[in-house]
């Protein structure tokens, strides 16, 4: 779906919710419900100025002005209220020889308008027209008995007057019909959304799939023939010098820990819900044998870890960042300055855990060997999900150095899976 069809749904969304709420600007319905009530009292003065007639629509406003507000949670109530006043303000006005202007008949209008617009039951409806036309004919009846004169008798005006009114009916009525069509729109986008959403998140499924099972036809056939070779070569170590014996333990142990590791990863990319490790992840207690190995492989290594604290209350978050940082930097080190000195450097000082990788420079020249570089962008990416501090770059006599540090106690809970 485009950014424009997106922009769309939510406009569609904004409008659906304020009409389905009721919305209105407290401007336009005050300004609304002020006109309804000014246009009588300025054509007042045309219509009849004694003051008998001014007072008898004073008190027909004054309960207009109190019914109005209410109409859109009371529809059927306010408009049997001003039905009702306006006619027995009309009918007692003729009988005292007095005349009311027509327009005080706009309250009735907004009033029938509320009733289509706000009342959903049919019965409530009819209630409306049978109430309403009752309380007219007996007005009009009464309006014949005791009208002073044939000139306040006012059957055929009060008929052209009413005659207009369902108009107003009809309008609240569509607009009730607006609205429903614009929350069934709402409701039909938020279909769309919730079927392309389910469509990306079984595309993305499927991709994960795929991508663990070309990883687990490569590259876990790969280190299985690895260990197997390995083992084998173990079952025959009576036949090869000490060093080897040693080289091939180290490989073997270095094989079956990846192993397991690509085993968890393929589990994850399977099924994210999915995701529990079978194997604990690593953390500094893994270290001293991290380095034993790195030894073996004949890497010369020099590890310090001064943690005080015991290393199980840490956060596990941090302390697999940290392995994972010693691991790569090791690696980096094997790859690129072989027969190197390394020195791994891990400290916790005030709330942080530091940690320094520093490598010096290769002990005779080698080739240029290029990587992918994502080795340093996963480490990037681990420090900084915790809130840490990374650095990597060359040293002054030709080596590499890598320091991250880690704040202990701004560890973020979403970070366990990192």
């Amino acid at each position: 779906m485009t950014a424009l069809n997106l922009a769309r749904v939510g406009r569609v969304t904004e409008y659906s919710n304020r009409w389905r709420s009721g919305w209105r600007p407290r401007g336009v319905d005050a300004g609304l419900v002020a006109l309804t009530l000014c246009a009588p009292l300025l054509m007042q003065p045309s219509a009849d100025p004694s003051a008998r007639a001014w007072w008898l629509l004073l008190g027909t406003e004054v309960v207009a002005a109190v019914a109005l507000p209410l109409r859109s949670k009371l529809p059927v109530t306010v408009f049997l209220v001003l039905i009702a006043t306006l006619v027995a303000a009309v009918v007692g006005g003729a009988a005292a020889g007095v005349k009311l202007s027509p327009l005080i008949f706009l309250s009735l209008a907004v009033a029938l308008y509320s009733v289509g617009s706000y009342c959903t039951s049919w019965a409530r409806s009819w209630l409306v027209v049978l109430g309403g036309g009752a309380v007219v004919t007996a007005g009009m009846w009464i309006n014949q008995l005791t009208a002073v004169s044939a000139q306040y008798r006012g059957s055929s005006d009060v008929i052209a007057v009413l005659a207009p009114m369902p108009l107003a009916w009809a309008t609240g009525f569509a607009a009730r019909t607006h609205r429903a069509n614009l929350a069934a729109a709402e409701r039909r986008m938020e279909d769309v959304l919730r079927e392309q959403r389910l469509r990306e998140q079984q595309a993305a499924q499927q991709e994960r799939v795929r991508i663990a099972r070309e990883m687990h036809d490569v590259v876990a056939h790969s280190l299985t023939l690895l260990v197997v070779q390995a083992e084998t070569l173990r079952a025959r170590g009576g036949e090869l010098p000490a060093w080897a014996r040693t080289q091939i333990d180290g490989l073997a142990v270095a094989g079956r820990q990846a192993g397991g590791e690509l085993r968890d990863l393929l589990r994850v990319l399977r099924g994210p819900e999915d995701a529990a490790p079978l194997a604990p992840m690593p953390g500094l207690r893994d270290l001293p044998e991290l380095l034993d190995r790195s030894r073996a492989a004949g890497t010369q290594v020099d590890g310090r870890i001064g943690i005080e604290a015991d290393t199980g209350a840490l956060p596990r978050p941090a302390q697999l960042t940290v392995y994972r940082i010693v691991q790569e930097s090791l690696t980096n080190a094997r790859r690129h300055s072989p027969g190197a000195r390394v020195r791994v450097d891990i400290a916790e000082d005030a709330g942080q855990l530091r940690c320094e990788v520093v490598n010096s420079r290769p002990a005779e020249p080698v080739a240029a060997s290029w990587g992918t570089g994502l080795g340093l962008v996963s480490m990037r990416e681990r420090v900084d999900a915790l809130g840490g501090e990374l650095r990597a770059g060359p040293t002054d006599d030709g080596g590499f150095q890598v320091l991250a540090t880690l704040p202990l106690s701004m560890v973020p809970l979403d970070a366990a899976g990192v």
